[in-house]
C-alpha cells in the first residue's frame, strides 16, 4: 500500500509563488509516475501535471502550462509543483496522486491518491 503525504500549502497573494510536496512511501518510487489534480469548491477535481518515473516525460493541464512545474527527488521519494505567477483561480485543493504511467494519471486512473493541501490566492 502506497502513502502519500502532501505539505506546503496556504495562503498567497496572486502573482506570488508556492512549492507543493508530496512525499510517498510503500513503493518502489523511481518506477512510478506522479501526478498533481485540484479541486475547487463545487467544481469537479482536474488533472493539473504529471511526470514518469524517471523525470524524461512531463505533461502539464493547458491552463498551467508555463506557470507551473512538476518534478522530484527520487532520492527522497517526493514529487514537487512549483507553483509560479499565481492567479486567484488556481485556489483549490491541491491533490498528490500516484499510478504507474503518466498517461494512467493524465487519464485520472490513480492508485492513490493523498490527503489534499488547501492553496488559496487572494486578489
Amino acid at each position: 500500500q502506497v502513502q502519500l503525504v502532501e505539505s506546503g500549502g496556504g495562503l498567497v497573494q496572486a502573482g506570488g509563488s508556492l512549492r507543493l510536496s508530496c512525499a510517498a512511501s510503500g513503493r518502489t518510487f523511481s518506477i512510478y509516475a506522479m501526478g498533481w489534480f485540484r479541486q475547487a469548491p463545487g467544481k469537479e477535481r482536474e488533472f493539473v501535471a504529471c511526470i514518469s518515473g524517471n523525470g524524461g516525460i512531463t505533461i502539464y493541464a493547458d491552463s498551467v502550462k508555463g506557470r507551473f512545474t512538476i518534478s522530484r527527488d527520487n532520492a527522497k521519494s517526493t514529487v514537487y509543483l512549483q507553483m509560479n505567477s499565481l492567479k486567484p483561480e488556481d485556489t483549490a485543493v491541491y491533490y498528490c496522486a500516484t499510478a504507474r504511467l503518466t498517461s494512467t494519471i493524465r487519464g485520472g486512473d490513480v492508485d492513490a491518491w493523498g490527503q489534499g493541501t488547501l492553496v488559496t490566492v487572494s486578489s
